[in-house]
């Protein structure tokens, strides 16, 4: 689990945030046609993690990369509540103060 600040504006995504590795920052983009969006998480001072995926509803849903590891994730806003499956998911979840627009 993490905590995650996410806007999303004009296409653009960016925030910030915490969990067990360190602080990071989020920096990407989205599209409120087709739903996709992809962004980098930066650790500060360290390594940097790849994420892809698609809108449903007012959650994301996609997977995340690093060079030789790979996993799925979900992020949902705070005022939801976690989802009812939610100790199903994956290794990594994300509780985001703002839904994607």
């Amino acid at each position: 689990m993490m905590d995650l600040v996410l806007e999303f504006k004009n296409g653009v995504i960016a925030g910030g945030g915490a969990d067990g590795i360190g602080f990071f920052v989020i920096s990407g983009n989205y599209s409120g046609q087709t739903g996709e969006s992809s962004w980098v998480k930066q650790y500060v001072g360290r390594h940097a993690v790849d994420y892809k995926g698609y809108r449903e509803g007012k959650g994301i849903w996609g997977n995340w990369t690093l060079p030789g590891l790979k996993g799925g994730f979900h992020i949902w806003p705070l005022s939801e509540g976690p989802p009812l499956d939610a100790a199903e998911e994956s290794d990594e979840m994300v509780e985001p103060v703002l839904a994607p627009a």
